[in-house]
C-alpha cells in the first residue's frame, strides 16, 4: 500500500467525508494467481512469482486499496502448520490444513509453537524481509501483521463440528485450546511487527465468529480477541464473512476500526449494531454478483448497493468478503464505476 493509499485508508477510518470514496478489496490466493496469469502452486512455491502477482494487481489498478496488501501466505495453512497440521497444497485448488486434534485429551499435550521457527511461519516472514527493499521500490510498504483468528485455528486444529461441540460439551477444555492458540498470536503478531517497522495496522480472518450466539461470543471470542487487538497501531482491521448480526454490538469492545463482512447484513443495518463508530468495508454478493455477473450487472449492482446508503461516512466500497476467484479486470473495472453512477 502507497503513502497516498494509507493517508486515504486513515482518512476514512478518523471519519472523513472523502469524494470519491475509495474502494478497497481483500486479496489473496483464492483470486491472485488464477488472475496473474500462474497456478497456486507457483504463487505459495515461488517467490518471485508471488511478488509479481501483488505488483501486477497494485500497477494495475494503483488507487484500490488492496488489504493487506502483499499478502505472505500460505492459505489456510499458516497458522496450523506451526501446530503441525499436515497440508495438502493441490496444483491449483486452495490448500487444506489436516487435523492435529482427534480427541480432547490430546489439548492437554499440546505445546505453543515458536512463532521464529515453525511450521510455515518463517518462510512467510522470510519472504517479506528479503522482498522488502523491491516492494518499497515500487511506492509500496509493508502495512499489516497478519493471521487468521483463535477461533479459525482452532476450528481447523480439530475440525469445525468438533470445535462447536467442545464449545458447548467441556467449556473449560474449549478455553484452554483458546488461550494456547491466543497467546501465540500474540507472539506471532508481536515478531512480524518487530521483524518488519513499517507496519501500522493488524488484520485478523475469523469466520468462526459467526458461528456462535452472542453469549458464547462473550465467552469464548470476545476476551481473547480484546488482547490481541490491544496494541498501539492504526488500523486494526477483522474479516468475518460468516453471520455477524450477534457479533457485531461487541465489534467496537473488541478494539477493532475496520470490518469486512458477509451478505447477510445490510450496510445500514451494520451501521446501526456498530454504533457508526467502524469502518465498513463491504459488501456485493462476491461469488454471484462480482464473480458470475457481467461487467454491466455489476456496475447496476454497485451502484444499487451506494444509492441505498444512509451515508458514506466510514464506509469503504468492496464486496461481501474477500475477492473470490474469477473476477476479472473488467469486472473490478465495473465495480469502481458503479461506486461513482
Amino acid at each position: 500500500m502507497t503513502d497516498q493509499n494509507w493517508a486515504t485508508l486513515r482518512k476514512l477510518i478518523d471519519g472523513e467525508q472523502l469524494s470519491p470514496l475509495p474502494v478497497g478489496f481483500i486479496i489473496d490466493c483464492p483470486w491472485l494467481p488464477n488472475w496473474a496469469g500462474v497456478t497456486l502452486a507457483e504463487y505459495f512455491t515461488h517467490d518471485e512469482t508471488w511478488f509479481q502477482c501483488h505488483k501486477k494487481a497494485a500497477e494495475t489498478f494503483p488507487d484500490i486499496l488492496f488489504l493487506p496488501g502483499y499478502w505472505s501466505e500460505f492459505g489456510m495453512c499458516t497458522e496450523p502448520s506451526a501446530f503441525g497440521a499436515r497440508c495438502s497444497f493441490p496444483e491449483n485448488a486452495f490448500p487444506h490444513a489436516h487435523r492435529v486434534i482427534h480427541s480432547t485429551e490430546e489439548i492437554d499435550r499440546m505445546v505453543m509453537p515458536n512463532p521464529k521457527t515453525d511450521g510455515l511461519l518463517p518462510f512467510m516472514l522470510g519472504r517479506l524481509v528479503k522482498y522488502r527493499p523491491l516492494i518499497e521500490q515500487t511506492g509500496q510498504q509493508i502495512r499489516f501483521s497478519v493471521s487468521r483468528g483463535p477461533l479459525n485455528i482452532a476450528s481447523y486444529l480439530m475440525g469445525t463440528s468438533e470445535f462447536l461441540t467442545l464449545i458447548l460439551m467441556e467449556p473449560d477444555k474449549a478455553h484452554q485450546l483458546i488461550r494456547l492458540i491466543t497467546d501465540f498470536l500474540i507472539e506471532w503478531h508481536d515478531l512480524q511487527k518487530k521483524t518488519i517497522d513499517s507496519i501500522d495496522g493488524i488484520f485478523m480472518l475469523d469466520d468462526l465468529i459467526g458461528f456462535l450466539n452472542r453469549e458464547q461470543f462473550e465467552e469464548f471470542g470476545l476476551p481473547y480477541f480484546k488482547e490481541l487487538y490491544n496494541r498501539k497501531l492504526a488500523v486494526k482491521f477483522l474479516h468475518n464473512d460468516a453471520p455477524c448480526r450477534e457479533s457485531a454490538p461487541l465489534l467496537g469492545d473488541m478494539g477493532i476500526n475496520l470490518f469486512n463482512m458477509g451478505i447477510d447484513v445490510t450496510l445500514n443495518e451494520l451501521r446501526e449494531l456498530t454504533g457508526d463508530k467502524i469502518t465498513l468495508m463491504g459488501n456485493l454478493p462476491p461469488r454471484d454478483v462480482l464473480a458470475a455477473g457481467t461487467p454491466h450487472e455489476i456496475a447496476r449492482a454497485t451502484s444499487e448497493m451506494m444509492m441505498e446508503l444512509k451515508g458514506k461516512q466510514r464506509i469503504l466500497p468492496s464486496c461481501g468478503g474477500g475477492m473470490p476467484p474469477n473476477v476479472t479486470t473488467e469486472k473490478i473495472k465495473a465495480f469502481v464505476d458503479g461506486t461513482t453512477s
